[in-house]
C-alpha cells in the first residue's frame, strides 16, 4: 500500500471511530449534539475543556460517558473551599519500614489518571486551582523534588455553575487559558426534555463499552495535527486574536468599548488546532475558513476579559467573538 493510500485509510478509520463515538454519546446523552461535536473536537485536538451550565444538565454524566466510550480511567474530584493541593496531587506518608526505621511513601493523588473531572472547579481557592496548572500545560507533576509524567491521554474536564457565584473563586486568567475550549450547556427544549424524561425515569442503562482503542486515539490526534492549514488560514486566526485587543487598529467598536484584555497566543493556537480537528471529522483534507469561524466561540469566549463597561452593559463574550468574525473578511 502506498503512503498516500495508507494515510487515507488511517483518516477513514479515525473518522469512522469518532463517528461511532458521537453516535454512542448522542444515544446516551440526549439533545446536545452540537455540544458533543465540540467536545470531540477538543478531545481530538488534545486539549482540556471547561463546561459551564446550571445544575442538573448532566455535566458529570457527560464526562463519565466520554471516559467510558474512550475506555479510559476516570477520576472525579469535588472542588470545595477546604480542598488542598495535596488532595489533588498526592502527598508523602511517613511509615515504618519493618526494620525499625522509617521512610516516606509517595501517595499519588487523583490527578494521576486519564480523564479527570474537576467538578465545580471555581469552588476551590486559587491555591488549589493552581495545582492543575503544570499538569494541564506540561502533562507532568512536580512535587517533593521529583517530576512524574502523566498519561499521554490525560484530559481535564472542569465544570462550573454560572448562576451560583456566592462562595466561589473565579478562575484566574492563567487557569482559564489552560482550557482549550469553554463550552456552555443550555437547558433542553420541550421535545428534548420529554425524551430525557422517558429515558431516565425507567430502568437505569449501563455505561457503554469502549468504542475506540488507546492506539486509535493517539493516531487520530496525530492525524488531526497533520491536517494542512494554509498560511492565509494561520494569518486569519492571528488577525482574529490580535483584533480582540482594544488598542489594535483593526479592533471592532464592540471590542474598543467593552473589552479590557483580549486573547493571547494560546487562543490563536486553540483556533488552529480545533479547526484542524473539525476539518478532519468533516472529511475535509485541509482547514477551511468556516472551520476557523465555527470554532472561534469555544476557543475565545473564556479568553476575553471585559472591562467595567462590558460587565455593566451585560455584553456576552460570544457577541464579541461574533463581532470579531464579522469585522474581518474571510481571506480564503
Amino acid at each position: 500500500m502506498s503512503d498516500s493510500a495508507q494515510l487515507q485509510a488511517d483518516l477513514d478509520r479515525a473518522r469512522s471511530a469518532f463517528g461511532e463515538l458521537r453516535s454512542t454519546l448522542c444515544e446516551h446523552y440526549l439533545g446536545q449534539g452540537e455540544l458533543i461535536d465540540q467536545l470531540l473536537e477538543t478531545l481530538l485536538a488534545g486539549g482540556h475543556v471547561l463546561l459551564e451550565g446550571p445544575p442538573g444538565l448532566g455535566k458529570t454524566t457527560l464526562v463519565r460517558l466520554l471516559s467510558a466510550v474512550l475506555g479510559l480511567e476516570f477520576r472525579r474530584v469535588q472542588f470545595t473551599p477546604d480542598l488542598m493541593p495535596a488532595d489533588i496531587l498526592g502527598t508523602r506518608i511517613l511509615e515504618d519500614d519493618g526494620r525499625g526505621g522509617r521512610q516516606f511513601r509517595q501517595e499519588r493523588g487523583p490527578i494521576f489518571t486519564q480523564v479527570l473531572l474537576a467538578d465545580e472547579i471555581n469552588r476551590a481557592t486559587p491555591r488549589t486551582q493552581s495545582a492543575l496548572l503544570e499538569a494541564m500545560e506540561e502533562r507532568q507533576v512536580s512535587q517533593f523534588g521529583k517530576t512524574e509524567a502523566l498519561d499521554e491521554h490525560f484530559f481535564v474536564a472542569a465544570t462550573q455553575n454560572p448562576i451560583e457565584m456566592e462562595g466561589t473563586y473565579p478562575l484566574p486568567e492563567a487557569q482559564l487559558d489552560r482550557f482549550l475550549t469553554k463550552l456552555s450547556l443550555a437547558p433542553p427544549a420541550l421535545a428534548e426534555l420529554t425524551e430525557i424524561l422517558d429515558a431516565t425515569t425507567r430502568e437505569r442503562r449501563p455505561l457503554p463499552g469502549a468504542a475506540i482503542t488507546s492506539a486509535e486515539l493517539s493516531r487520530a490526534r496525530a492525524l488531526a495535527r497533520a491536517v494542512p492549514c494554509a498560511r492565509e488560514g494561520l494569518e486569519y486566526a492571528a488577525r482574529l486574536v490580535l483584533s480582540s485587543h482594544p488598542d489594535h487598529d483593526q479592533a471592532p467598536d464592540l471590542v474598543r468599548t467593552y473589552v479590557r484584555f483580549g486573547s493571547g497566543p494560546r487562543g490563536a493556537q486553540a483556533l488552529v488546532l480545533l479547526a484542524k480537528a473539525r476539518a478532519l471529522l468533516a472529511g475535509s483534507d485541509h482547514v477551511r475558513a468556516e472551520d476557523l469561524s465555527a470554532v472561534a466561540p469555544g476557543a475565545l469566549r473564556h479568553r476575553l476579559i471585559l472591562g467595567y463597561e462590558g460587565e455593566a452593559a451585560g455584553v456576552s463574550p460570544d457577541a464579541i467573538v461574533e463581532a470579531l468574525i464579522e469585522n474581518l473578511p474571510r481571506p480564503f
